[in-house]
């Protein structure tokens, strides 16, 4: 209530003073110059107001603990700083959902080439290697088939005996050594009769 009746009197003197103006015998150039004058005052005085409100709106929001556990406080903010992307909410969309499986086949494949030895190592059985292979190979074959435009397909098809016996290799390593064949356990009674050695 306070705030409104002061801007009530501003407003009252500012009027006096023009009043007064006007009565001196002040050219109409002066006048203008003085309500251009006044009117910066004026936008002082609201940002001023605005900037103070502002303030005092952070201040109560601190006060209230609306500010704590935020997600980001002490990280940085994420995307800040990148230029403006104008698919950043798609991206953000996919990312946030875990979609994935689409885009250019050319970047899907390159993706999926950088990950194939993990799906291969991950298989039991040759034949599995090899189907897995085949279908990749086919993508590759018909994705540069394709004349659809975007981004070239610079992925290479891959050798299917090689990879084949990579995974063989790759497999017999990962297996742990077998000790020697192991001493057979004695019966109580035949260390007893042979002794504890």
């Amino acid at each position: 209530m306070s705030g409104g009746s002061g801007d009530f009197r501003r407003r009252m003197e500012r009027a006096a003073e023009v009043r007064s103006y006007r009565g001196a015998g002040i050219s109409p150039e002066e006048e203008a110059e003085l309500e251009a004058v006044d009117s910066q005052e004026r936008q002082k005085r609201r940002k001023v107001d605005d900037a103070a409100r502002v303030e005092y709106l952070i201040r109560d929001a601190m006060a209230q603990g609306k500010f704590d556990n935020l997600k980001y406080a002490g990280k940085p903010i994420p995307g800040l700083g990148e230029p403006y992307d104008p698919d950043w909410w798609v991206k953000g969309l996919l990312q946030r959902e875990n979609v994935s499986g689409l885009g250019p086949k050319a970047i899907l494949l390159r993706t999926e080439d950088a990950e194939l030895d993990a799906r291969l190592d991950a298989q039991f059985t040759e034949k599995q290697v090899r189907d897995i292979l085949d279908d990749f190979n086919a993508r590759v074959i018909d994705a540069r088939r394709q004349l659809q435009g975007g981004p070239p397909v610079i992925t290479k098809t891959r050798d299917v005996e090689a990879e084949v016996t990579r995974w063989k290799e790759r497999r017999t390593a990962r297996a742990p050594e077998l000790p020697s064949e192991p001493e057979p356990k004695r019966s109580w009674w035949q260390r007893l009769w042979h002794g504890s050695a």
